[in-house]
């Protein structure tokens, strides 16, 4: 799940809409044109690193913030037979194998200098396209699956005729944990000049708009402009302690904060659109190799969980 976010809009001014889906106000603030909801998803995503960065590198920051729960599923010698409580109900896009092997050498990079970051495994890799609930209890999930059931394929399908391009992948990052996070398309090199007219956000919109039409409520923790999946989170803060008594040792945060700003320079220099295209990697259509996946369970890191219906890739 995207538990790394606050969930801060750093876009720009609130956008009122004509709608009650919360996703058509910056399509209309955007007069419906990519380009400009590009620059809303790249403004949001420039803003949180340098917020966070600021954060980061404070002389007073306390330390990362280590993710209690997943530290326990991690090893269980801390609290045996611990269980993850949350059950969650959500429509993900897993990314295909050109993307997770980009998120594998991101990975490796960031081990280099924290070493004792959790990554995400590849097959647990996922974007939540919707977040339908989260924080229930199983019976409470499977009571919405069945009201939803009937709507799945459709839903789940959905990308394979609306198919949403993603590029220019930065990494985004706070005390919790860190992200792969891509813009909606404008234009850029591999489509026609009209192909990126239907965008991520486009597809977040009607996601939402046939989950209410089932009957249930979706009651997502955010609507920001953000397209990410989470590919690190911290379960301790050994890699940043001092030698004193464990105070924050911040020149190793500094390190690591300077590492994150050199690989979002390779993938800039190596991965954004080019004269002479995109490479293999860079760019991700939602729906490629599978479809939307409905699932249920506790899932929160990428495991756990059952699919209920997986949609058609292309």
């Amino acid at each position: 799940m995207a538990a790394y976010y606050t969930f801060e809009d750093l876009s720009g001014s609130t956008t009122p809409s004509s709608s009650d889906n919360p996703y058509q106000g910056l399509i209309e603030a955007c007069q419906h044109d990519h380009a400009q909801i590009q620059a809303r998803y790249n403004t949001h995503r420039t803003n949180r690193n340098a917020q966070q960065r600021e954060k980061l590198l404070a002389p007073g920051f306390s330390g990362v913030t280590v993710d209690e729960i997943l530290a326990k599923l991690d090893d269980p010698t801390i609290e045996p037979g611990f269980e993850d409580w949350r059950h969650c109900l959500v429509f993900w896009a897993r990314p295909p194998e050109k993307v997770r092997l980009l998120i594998a050498e991101i990975q490796r990079r960031l081990l280099q200098v924290a070493p004792t970051l959790w990554t995400t495994p590849s097959l647990n890799l996922h974007m939540t396209a919707l977040e339908i609930t989260h924080s229930l209890t199983a019976e409470e999930i499977d009571a919405l699956v069945k009201i939803m059931l009937p709507s799945l394929p459709d839903v789940t399908g959905y990308t394979f005729g609306h198919r949403a391009r993603l590029v220019k992948p930065v990494v985004s990052y706070d005390a919790q944990a860190l992200a792969l996070s891509f813009l909606p398309a404008a234009g850029e090199p591999g489509r026609s000049a009209n192909g990126d007219t239907y965008t991520y956000h486009h597809l977040r919109r009607d996601l939402h708009s046939q989950a209410q039409a089932t009957g249930v409520t979706v009651a997502s923790r955010y609507v920001i402009p953000s397209a990410h999946l989470t590919i690190a989170r911290f379960i301790t803060k050994r890699d940043f302690e001092g030698l004193d008594g464990g105070k924050v040792d911040h020149a190793k945060m500094e390190k690591l904060v300077t590492t994150i700003g050199e690989v979002n320079q390779w993938l800039e220099a190596e991965y954004w659109p080019s004269a002479d295209g995109i490479r293999e990697g860079g760019e991700w259509i939602v729906g490629e190799d599978k479809g939307l996946e409905c699932r249920k369970g506790a899932l929160w890191y990428g495991s756990g969980g059952e699919t209920v219906h997986l949609g058609k890739g292309f």
